[in-house]
Formats: structure tokens, sequence, C-alpha cells
């Protein structure tokens, strides 16, 4: 019989004599095949993917277990056939039935549907009316006509008792008919047919009876070429033109026949015989050589151009000549001067502050004949400028460029 072994061999006795044991080494347990495999794997550097890969999967083993019990927990059970009792809901009550809503039937709807608009726009409608305005600082003939869409002739047209067909007589605190269209503002006074009135104007009869503004009775009218209008009756005449009645100097002012020029006012001359004789070309009248008001405008009256300067400025004489008028102008210039300068031209100045010359006497050419001023029919300091040649001519036509 074979002795057991012990499985502790004996030491050598230490120094307090006592003698110890010790434990020998346990036999290797045998490692698994997935032991080796996960260590061969970590070995390879495989193991990190290795645990991603499997994390990934779990995750979405745990996804797909949570959606199949949410589908078992919310989903409805299916109607009981008729004569069945119907399963309570999950919370043992009665089943809430839902009556689904019925489709619109689209053959009864009328009509084209839209979309909502937040804001609704009004279509303007043309003014009928006559209507009135008060003239602010800063006004001008065009300004207002521009503001209600009219032409600027329509203003004069319609306030002839005001402006005297003069753009110079606009002050502020003017009280103006507005016209609601282009044309002439006029009374009828009867003593002629009122057709041939009409005429006048250049438009027919029909066209003022029957506009509304006139708020006229076509039957109580009776025969338009023959009108029962009320003499006194203030008519709006649309499309109507007139021409201007003049407030400016007449033409033909020489030194030759200045008595032409006495119904201007207190500054007509007496005839003058030689003197000097302008060069046919001419300079410009002011320092400065541009607008401060009106421009040459034949269809507003105003035959001249407004040059800008200061009360006090010098004004010259804008080619040689003699003076043929020199003094208070009764329509409007104010303090006015005329030159004649003897080749078929004269040159006028307005609204002069003072006077350096006096009838018949001779001026060069840029010689200084008086002052600007805001005299007459005048809303602020400035020169109004005028030559004629037989005729008032645009001066921009003669002047060199600015």
């Amino acid at each position: 019989m074979i002795p057991m072994q012990n499985n502790f061999t004996e030491d050598a006795p230490n120094p307090g004599g006592d003698k110890t044991s010790k434990p020998s080494s346990a036999p290797a347990r045998p490692r698994s095949f997935f032991s080796n495999w996960l260590n061969t794997l970590v070995e390879m550097g495989l193991g990190e993917p290795l645990i991603r890969i499997s994390t990934n999967i779990f995750a979405v083993a745990a996804i797909l277990v949570v959606n199949v019990l949410a589908q078992g927990f919310y989903s409805q059970p299916e109607p009981a056939p008729d004569g069945e009792e119907q399963a309570s809901g999950p919370a043992g009550g009665a089943p809430v039935e839902i009556n689904p809503v019925p489709p619109a039937d689209t053959s009864v709807i009328q009509g084209i549907s839209r979309s909502a608009q937040i804001h609704t726009n009004i279509p303007s409608r043309p003014r009928q009316e006559l209507t009135r305005y008060t003239v602010q600082d800063g006004d001008t003939v065009f300004g207002i006509a521009e503001k209600f869409g009219l032409q600027p002739q329509t203003i004069l047209w319609g306030n002839y008792n005001v402006l005297l067909d003069d753009p110079h007589s606009l002050q502020p605190g003017q009280e103006l008919n507005i016209l609601p269209v282009d044309g002439v503002y006029w009374e009828w006074l009867g003593g002629i047919p009122f057709g041939e009135w009409a005429e006048f104007y250049g438009v027919t009869p029909a066209d003022i009876i029957e506009f509304p503004g006139n708020n006229l009775d076509p039957n109580e009218v009776g025969d338009y070429n023959n009108a029962n209008i009320k003499p006194g009756t203030w008519l709006i005449i649309p499309g109507g033109k007139r021409d201007f009645v003049s407030w400016s100097a007449p033409l033909g002012v020489t030194r030759e026949n200045p008595a032409s020029a006495r119904v201007l006012g207190a500054g007509a001359c007496d005839p003058v015989s030689g003197g000097a004789v302008g060069y046919g070309y001419f300079v410009y009248p002011t320092n400065k050589h541009y607008l401060s008001g009106f421009d040459w405008s034949p269809q507003t009256n105003h035959n001249g151009v407004d040059f800008a300067g200061n009360e006090g400025e010098a004004i010259y004489a804008s080619d040689a000549g003699v003076i043929v008028y020199a003094g208070w102008n009764d329509y409007g210039y104010g303090n006015m001067v005329m030159i004649d300068h003897g080749n078929g031209f004269q040159t006028l100045y307005g609204h002069m502050s003072a006077l350096n010359v006096g009838c018949g006497q001779s001026v060069g050419q840029g010689e200084v004949i008086g002052a600007i001023g805001s005299t007459g029919r005048s809303s602020g300091s400035h020169l109004h400028f005028e030559i004629m040649a037989g005729m008032k001519v645009n001066p921009w036509d003669y002047l060199p460029p600015p």
C-alpha cells in the first residue's frame, strides 16, 4: 500500500525551534473554450470593438422589447360581433365610442374661396366737387397744382378774382378754389346763348351741364344751347381753356414811342432820341445765376424768370441801351426799369428795392441800374427779368450758360 503523500513539506526549524508548514501550489483549472476565445480576441486587439458591438446589440434589443410592450399596452381590442359584450378598456370602464366626422358634401358649396386679406384696399374715386385750400408759407402755383393732381394753369383759371392770372399774387392765407378736374371756373352772367359761352372755352354745353360737380338738373335746364341757368352762377368748365388776362408790360415800348407805357404807371418816360445801342447779346443781370421763384412758364402766364438775390444786391443792365421806363408799376412789378436796346430788343427788371437810373439815360452793358427787392406782387426778394423782341421770349435762350 502506497502511503499518502502529505501536501505539506517540513521546513528547517526556525530559531525558536518551531516548525512551520507551507501549502503546496494548487493544480491549475482548465480554461473553457469561450474564455480562450475571448482571450485570443483581446490579444488580437479586438476587445474594445467587441464591447462596443455588444453594447449596440443590447441597446437595439432593448428598444425592440420596449416597442413591442408599448404596442401591446396601447392596442385597442377588435370590436366584438353583434350580440356579444365588448371588452372593457384598460381601466375597466365602458369603452368610449367615437363617431367619425362625415365628409363634407362639396357639391353644395358655392362661390370661389380666397385667402383672407389683412388690409382692405379701397379704390380711390375721382373728386367731383369744388374744394378750398388755404395757401401756406412756401407754396407755389406749381406745388399746389401737383398736390391736387392738376395743371398749374388750372390754379390760375380757377382763382382769377384772387390771383389775377399772376402767379406772383400768391400769398399765405389766401383761400383758393381747387377744381376737381383741369379746366376753368367762371361765372355765368347770361346775355349770350349758353352754347356760345361754352364754345368760347373750347367745350360743349353738355360738358358743363352734365358735369356732376355743377349740380345742374338737365330737365330744368331745358335746351342746352339756351340753357335756363340763373345768371351769377359759378360753373366748373371741365377741360376748358381761356387766354390769360395780361398783367405784364405791353410790347413795343421803344425810345421813339414810350407813350405806350403810360398805362403801366408813374414810371413812364417821354420820347427819347439817340442814345446807346445794344450789342445783340446779353449778360446775367444778377450775381446769382439760378432761380428763386418762378421759371419761364407761358402756361402759367409767367413770361420771365425770377433770379435769386438778397435785398439790396446789385442789378446790372443785361445789354447797353436807353431807359424807357423807371419807377412804380401798377401791374404787380413794383419798382421797375425797362431798357430799349435800339436793335429790336427790350429788357425788363421788376420788384426792385431801389433805382439808380432815370428816364432817357443811356446805360452800358453790365452797368448797375438798381437793387434787388420784393416790391409789388412778390413773395420774397428776387429779380423778375424779361426779354422782349416783338413778343416775350424765353431768357434762357439768350443768356450764356450759368
